[in-house]
């Protein structure tokens, strides 16, 4: 077997991280429609069953340069209220679409900044949004919390309204870093808001950590981690960094790339971060993900419900998640669709009364069944194709494309079966390859994705 770095310096490719299958470079615009779209969803949505719905909120108040989110920069916060009248609208016309009010099994606000809007206008949002559906009695509801802005007020009213999940966007704590991010924020912060939070009663309180920052060393990442554990989070994000400027422009263009760690480096600092939270009593949740054993995503993976989507690992396996909001991604398990990307864009197709949908794509039976194959894989580290709702023609030649990471023990491959080693995990990425067909039948002529490693 390789060692470690060897294997870092091997599978470091280009590659896509599977929040969704078909990844959206590969979707079929030119045969998607909002028809089809429209009809999909209506196909799969019931009365009583819950949904998903994923809200955007793009405004923040300042560019963190490492961020590839879809975002808008302002102070000026005038913006919040016609922003959340659209939303509602976008909302209200789903809901005419299906027929009946839907019951809201999962939540999440995302952006951009959600607590950029104030207290009373998430208020307001959320009123709309419950005077249209039903609470699921087993909801989910979460946000994203950034630790200079968020207040106790905005805690007490997101939990009023059944939220019970917050995350908090730290990153790093080393200065150089955060200035090179152009994400300040003090330690203190982000330790009074994870005060609140509990006090108040959420049960789930998670950090989002980064390694493969500019100018981050296993130092800082040693730094950052005993600094968290005194937080003691019930989860974690701690993922690598995807440097892509080539697609998300001037906002990752604020350092060199010599500023970077290097593959390896980045691995090390993986490595070390993983050690020190499993020594804490985490466990390592699918990919770049760790939880408390008593945590929600914890007992999801132990028992085989933990499910990925485009809002990231979730106990709430629902098949359909609307996406709300400029550039917001829905899913309805047969097909996807992505709103504009830009408010001009959003706001004229809600006054001409149209989903603002732009583009999307609707599964084949041959994708359905490689997305479950990549779901197994990122959420179980293992999958199987013993029934015939799981084969596909192309198998021998995807369990060909594996040999490699068998030999290097990274997969054990059965005649029927395929599990991810914990030398694997790592390269968990690595191993979905192979089963995307999309990407085997035609290679990229450029750079679309992050490094895997």
């Amino acid at each position: 077997m390789n060692n470690n770095s060897s294997l870092v310096a091997k599978y470091n490719v280009a590659g896509p991280r599977y929040t969704s299958y078909p990844t959206v470079p590969y979707w079929n615009t030119e045969q998607f429609t909002a028809v089809g779209w429209e009809h999909s969803v209506r196909q799969m949505v019931r009365p009583h069953t819950g949904i998903s719905l994923y809200i955007h909120l793009p405004f923040c108040e300042s560019m963190c340069t490492f961020c590839g989110c879809t975002k808008r920069i302002t102070k000026n916060h005038l913006v919040e209220l016609p922003y959340i009248k659209a939303v509602l609208q976008e909302f209200e016309m789903y809901c005419e679409l299906l027929g009946f009010a839907p019951t809201i099994q999962q939540l999440h606000l995302g952006g951009g900044t959600p607590t950029f809007f104030s207290a009373e206008n998430l208020e307001t949002l959320l009123a709309g949004l419950f005077t249209k559906a039903s609470i699921h009695p087993e909801a989910e509801f979460s946000f994203e919390g950034h630790p200079n802005n968020t207040t106790e007020t905005h805690l007490r009213t997101l939990y009023r309204n059944e939220f019970r999940r917050v995350c908090y966007g730290v990153q790093d704590y080393n200065d150089r870093v955060q200035r090179a991010i152009h994400r300040v924020q003090s330690f203190e912060n982000v330790e009074r808001v994870t005060q609140q939070a509990r006090a108040i009663g959420y049960t789930s309180v998670g950090h989002d950590l980064v390694f493969g920052l500019p100018f981050q060393t296993e130092a800082h990442v040693q730094h950052t981690i005993a600094q968290t554990l005194l937080l003691r989070p019930d989860r974690l994000a701690f993922y690598s960094y995807a440097h892509v400027p080539w697609i998300k422009g001037n906002g990752q263009r604020g350092y060199r790339d010599a500023d970077l760690p290097t593959a390896s480096e980045k691995r090390r600092q993986y490595e070390l971060g993983k050690s020190m939270l499993e020594q804490a009593g985490y466990r390592e949740i699918g990919m770049d993900h760790f939880a408390l054993p008593s945590d929600d995503l914890a007992l999801a993976q132990e028992s085989g419900q933990l499910h990925r989507n485009f809002m990231g690992y979730t106990m709430a396996a629902t098949e359909v998640m609307l996406g709300l909001g400029v550039s917001a991604i829905g899913d309805s398990w047969n097909g996807f669709a992505q709103n504009v990307k830009t408010l001009p864009e959003y706001y004229a197709a809600l006054r001409e009364n149209k989903l603002p949908v732009f583009r999307g794509h609707l599964l084949t039976k041959e994708d359905l069944i490689v997305r479950k194959h990549i779901l197994n894989l990122m959420c179980r580290f293992e999958t199987s194709w013993y029934s015939e709702a799981m084969q596909l023609p192309q198998m021998a030649q995807i369990v060909a494309q594996l040999s490699e990471l068998q030999q290097d023990g990274l997969v054990e491959i059965k005649p029927n079966s395929l599990h991810i080693t914990e030398a694997g995990k790592p390269f968990v990425r690595n191993v979905c390859l192979p089963f995307d067909l999309r990407l085997q039948r035609k290679r990229p002529e450029t750079r679309l994705f992050s490094m895997t490693v």
